[in-house]
């Protein structure tokens, strides 16, 4: 085809070609598993080394055709950070680079990224700090955003500061690129943190949700979907809000992405082993016999209630009031304000490995419900034969299909042990801690 008129395409310069061979190579490490198989898992790190090593002798070899040593200190520098581990060379070089030329933005970044291998958290904050002095970028605000939460803090509240300094640095970082995923994607990180540092509140969780599915949008980012770390942080979200067919398929597509990774087919498989356990412990009434249950039953009454038959009970939703004690059958999925569910404990799961603590409870008419009880510390739980009350219950129905298996159970959601009537007694403060939960960080 004829060139249109007014136009020419202006030879490559050899600084431009060696600054696309080592952008080709990081292609080459975050698109590994598009162009290779399962088969090649162990032999990732291998191949990107090799790679990496044929890229820096072709970098060493156009050395001369750099006429600002600091541009080449920097290109050698990103070309040795490819590998997941520290490298000092890296360091070195980068080091070198910023001194020379301050102004390297990029230079600072990656030796900020070096210093998080390294684990020197108060470096990497001091490089990001650096490069954010000499411009505001987006790399750096979302990278320091990063640091802030992780980094030691010397007590709960100054944690909380840094946390919620981390979601404006991320915020600020997507403000300046609306179509940059990946600050989208470590925004939503960042709500997640938000969300489990400061009270759980709902909204922190689907500011976490859109964020990410921002991150995944075409129009911002076609290549954030291929993020491993994306989908396990996101699965993790969703087994903690109880959309447990969203996890599943999350955790499975985070070990598709990066099969060398053994978390996520772990939490896939736990999971999918919890709601197998949950599910036949449900269908079968914590497999307690007829003539035991029916005994357990026989001294079910009102009585378990205890504070919750008092005109002055405090619910949860804020009414003050007796709550009016309902079977699980008559409960609408859902909030149930005013009501109380009330049954007797016929099985429990620890809560090891899972977010929350689990047990299932049978009502007067003998039907089932599983209770999720999260923020419970680990030397807390209830016994089978316990009579237990509980205010105003968030009713759920779980149907899940996932691998050729399928689950269905009826829930109640319990934030926190403390919204318990157990045996007629209200639970004490040490019943209670702060869930936590493990999600993933990653500059690349």
């Amino acid at each position: 085809m004829a060139e249109e008129k007014g136009e020419r395409n202006e030879p490559k310069s050899e600084q431009q070609m060696m600054k696309e061979l080592v952008t080709d190579l990081f292609t080459f490490r975050e698109h590994y598993f598009e162009t290779h198989g399962a088969e090649d898992v162990g032999k990732k790190q291998s191949d990107v080394a090799q790679r990496m090593e044929e890229t820096l002798k072709k970098l060493e070899d156009k050395e001369s055709c750099f006429t600002n040593k600091a541009e080449f200190l920097l290109l050698k520098g990103r070309c040795l950070s490819v590998t997941p581990d520290f490298c000092p060379k890296v360091e070195e070089c980068l080091s070198r680079a910023v001194k020379l030329d301050p102004s390297l933005i990029d230079a600072w970044n990656i030796l900020g990224e070096e210093y998080w291998k390294k684990k020197d958290l108060t470096g990497a904050k001091n490089c990001f700090t650096g490069a954010l002095q000499q411009s505001k970028n987006n790399v750096s605000l979302r990278n320091l955003s990063m640091v802030l939460r992780v980094l030691p803090a010397a007590n709960g509240e100054e944690h909380r500061k840094q946390v919620l300094q981390s979601v404006d640095l991320a915020r600020q970082a997507v403000e300046l690129d609306v179509k940059d995923g990946t600050s989208w994607r470590i925004l939503g990180n960042a709500y997640v943190s938000l969300f489990f540092t400061c009270g759980q509140d709902p909204k922190f969780s689907q500011q976490a949700l859109s964020a990410y599915a921002e991150s995944e949008k075409e129009s911002v980012d076609k290549d954030a979907t291929s993020f491993s770390e994306l989908h396990f942080n996101r699965a993790t979200l969703f087994q903690y809000e109880e959309m447990f067919s969203c996890a599943l398929a999350d955790f499975r597509r985070a070990a598709e992405l990066d099969p060398s990774l053994d978390e996520p087919p772990e939490r896939e498989n736990q999971l999918l082993e919890y709601l197998k356990k949950v599910t036949e412990l449900f269908q079968n009434k914590g497999k307690v016999k007829a003539r035991q249950l029916r005994k357990m039953l026989s001294n079910l009454n009102t009585s378990a209630l205890g504070p919750c038959s008092s005109p002055k009970f405090c619910c949860p939703s804020g009414r003050v009031g007796s709550l009016e004690p309902r079977t699980f059958s008559s409960l609408k999925m859902g909030h149930n304000a005013g009501l109380a569910a009330l049954g007797k404990v016929v099985f429990s799961l620890a809560s090891e490995g899972r977010m929350a603590f689990t047990f299932g409870m049978v009502d007067s008419e003998e039907t089932c419900v599983v209770v999720m009880v999260y923020n419970a510390a680990n030397s807390w739980g209830v016994l089978i034969g316990d009579s237990v009350v509980i205010p105003e219950p968030n009713v759920k129905r779980h149907s899940i299909t996932h691998k050729d298996q399928s689950f269905d159970f009826k829930s109640i959601r319990v934030d926190s042990p403390l919204l318990l009537i157990v045996n007629g007694k209200k639970q004490n403060l040490q019943s209670q801690i702060p869930v936590s939960v493990s999600y993933k960080y990653n500059f690349s």
